[in-house]
């Protein structure tokens, strides 16, 4: 019960917005502000991740060196598999070394 209420819970708030916003034609300008929503998210999840630690500003000095391999290969190739596996192997090194 309690991992079927669980994926109740998960699901629900992901496909009943999908389910419903598919039956109706939404304006441009909802449409456009939407196309947004992605990006803003990423880049609160990314700045956090990269200039807070324990609650307080703090250049973590790897992560912000590894997100430049991250960035190039993400322009260059399109690859989000190619990214993350940069990221991982630059945050591997760096941590190897320091």
């Amino acid at each position: 019960m309690v991992i079927l209420g669980g994926a109740a819970v998960t699901v629900i708030p992901r496909v009943a917005p999908l389910v419903v916003l598919t039956r109706f034609a939404l304006p441009g300008w909802l449409h456009a502000w939407l196309a947004y929503v992605p990006v803003a998210i990423l880049s609160a999840l990314l700045a956090t991740e990269l200039l807070v630690e324990g609650g307080k500003l703090a250049l973590k000095w790897r992560e912000l060196v590894a997100i430049v391999p991250v960035f190039v290969i993400a322009a260059t190739m399109r690859s989000l598999l190619g990214a993350v596996a940069a990221g991982v192997a630059t945050i591997a090194v760096l941590r190897a070394l320091t």
